[in-house]
């Protein structure tokens, strides 16, 4: 079972470990005359050991993987099987229920919690404890960067499931009503928009100085480089919405863009947790990758996509099957005889065990994002054609993939998949959507294109490419082969969300009815997202 797997290598030291050896946290005090964006020469031999360990905490559960309080594992049933599939990436070819799960639509109750249960029980209160801290030590940047990195945690929540108990997180109340997701995000905006100014000044008044750097996986304390994330982590929620508030999505990008530090620009810039000896861990998909023989394999959408455009990153994507190609498996396939999909004849995922990093957030799509800005006619500090190109260039880049000089001029378009493993489930192409840029194209199209290279470009990370497709329609995806949702999601508009894990409903039941009172539908997999309008 894969809840069961063992954590198999030695990993991060705990949390609470950390915070044990906290002994020498000073309990000095600015001066309230002291100007709040100057640091200090006192302040610079603080060691921040107690907000250091709460931020090494916080950062560790945007993105769940094995670091001694979570397993790998947790990884695969709250991400690996929901979002990774559905956003067309992977395909799961475990042999569990016969494929009667989540990825057929028959949702598992303990696999559907993880995504909810483990931010609130790890993200949220490291947050808490860390903005009462800088508080009490008169450290408003540290709250700062906090938030951030709360935000970027808890929106792939709400994007998960919705409505959330968001803003009263920390009252004391332990039955806590939830937020709808539109006062989710504008509390994400509300946050964001604080978080980036109180940085700008900190950054702007202490040039070169960094911020709790000892206890920094992403950045290493580099203050301006967070500011660029969180000014593109802004534009990617802006860009979210645009389709149910697109007054509200324009002026909330264009911050972003006018913000003096900008956004992320370069590779050294993307946001991902770095391995160092500080932090030992592997990919969770490298471990997935290997058990049973493989429990996840190349999805039969990025097999389409990548196969007809030829893309180059393929190897680095994925390992090539016995024949040398790269083939793909159809989600939803139910079936009691894996043997033919955990074989040689279908491609697995390349993953590495010491450099594979796990990435919140690329340089490709700080341009992507842009390009669809360009392309809705706001003001993004260059056109269209011009961001989308930069933005496959990068991920060429980003991934060793060589020159994108060819790729970018090519008129090729998506392939039909056919199933080498057993030569069934096949498909027609799921688009005729080609590479090379056209102006003469209408909107529809060249938003085709800049969400599908966006989407390629993101790979492996399922919630933000299961997220794009809910909300553009792009790429186009081939629907689950069996649907066992027994009629609550349609197989041609696919998944639309999770539903609430059964712990809510036995812990928190006033407070997970004033929830889906806010979804706008029933608590299952076929109900839409509030941003989920077009």
């Amino acid at each position: 079972m894969v809840t069961n797997k063992l954590l198999k290598y030695t990993k991060l030291i705990a949390f609470c470990v950390i915070l044990g050896a906290v002994t020498s946290c000073t309990d000095s005090f600015m001066d309230d005359n002291t100007n709040k964006h100057q640091a200090t020469e006192e302040m610079m031999t603080w060691d921040n050991l107690k907000t250091g360990a709460f931020f090494a905490q916080l950062q560790r559960n945007v993105v769940m993987f094995g670091d001694g309080v979570n397993l790998s594992s947790d990884y695969q049933v709250g991400q690996g099987l929901s979002s990774d599939l559905y956003s067309g990436y992977i395909a799961p070819t475990g042999t569990w229920y016969s494929g009667v799960h989540n990825g057929s639509y028959s949702f598992i109750s303990g696999w559907i919690a993880q995504m909810f249960e483990k931010p609130f029980k790890y993200a949220m209160p490291a947050w808490e404890s860390i903005t009462q801290l800088a508080g009490e030590q008169a450290l408003p940047e540290i709250a700062a960067l906090a938030t951030v990195v709360k935000v970027a945690a808890m929106h792939r929540v709400t994007d998960t499931y919705g409505p959330i108990p968001y803003t009263q997180f920390g009252s004391g109340n332990l039955q806590a009503d939830y937020d709808s997701q539109e006062e989710v995000y504008k509390k994400f905006f509300e946050e964001l928009d604080k978080a980036i100014d109180e940085l700008t000044a900190y950054v702007n008044g202490n040039p070169g100085v960094t911020i709790l750097e000892k206890y920094d996986y992403v950045y290493e304390g580099d203050a301006s480089k967070w500011v660029k994330f969180a000014n593109t982590l802004r534009l990617r929620l802006a860009m979210r919405i645009v389709y149910a508030n697109s007054t509200l999505a324009q002026q909330e990008a264009e911050k972003s863009i006018n913000n003096p530090i900008g956004l992320i620009s370069a590779i050294g810039e993307k946001a991902s947790l770095k391995h160092s000896s500080n932090l030992i861990y592997y990919h969770p998909l490298w471990e997935i990758k290997d058990f049973n023989s493989g429990e996840a394999r190349m999805g039969a959408s990025m097999d389409a996509y990548m196969n007809g455009y030829a893309d180059p990153r393929r190897p680095v994507y994925f390992k090539a099957a016995a024949d040398g190609g790269y083939h793909g498996v159809r989600l939803g396939i139910t079936t009691s005889t894996w043997s033919d999909y955990v074989g040689t004849k279908i491609s697995n995922l390349n993953m590495n065990q010491s450099t594979t990093e796990i990435v919140w957030m690329t340089a490709a799509e700080s341009y992507f994002l842009r390009a669809e800005g360009a392309l809705r006619g706001w003001s993004m500090g260059g056109d269209a054609k011009s961001f989308y190109e930069k933005g496959i260039s990068v991920s060429f880049e980003e991934n060793g993939a060589g020159s994108a000089t060819t790729y970018i001029a090519s008129s090729a378009t998506p392939t039909a998949f056919v199933d080498a493993a057993k030569g069934a489930n096949g498909m027609p192409a799921p688009s005729s959507v080609s590479i090379a840029w056209s102006d003469a194209a209408g909107f529809e199209t060249n938003l085709e294109r800049i969400i599908t290279q966006k989407w390629i470009a993101m790979y492996p990370d399922g919630p933000e490419g299961w997220a794009e497709f809910r909300r553009t329609g792009y790429p186009k995806l081939f629907p689950v082969v069996t649907n066992n949702s027994n009629g609550t999601i349609d197989t041609n508009i696919q998944v639309r969300r999770i539903p609430y894990p059964q712990s809510e409903y036995d812990k928190n039941a006033a407070g997970v009815q004033t929830g889906i009172s806010k979804i706008g539908g029933s608590d299952n997999g076929g109900t839409k997202l509030w941003w989920d309008k077009k």
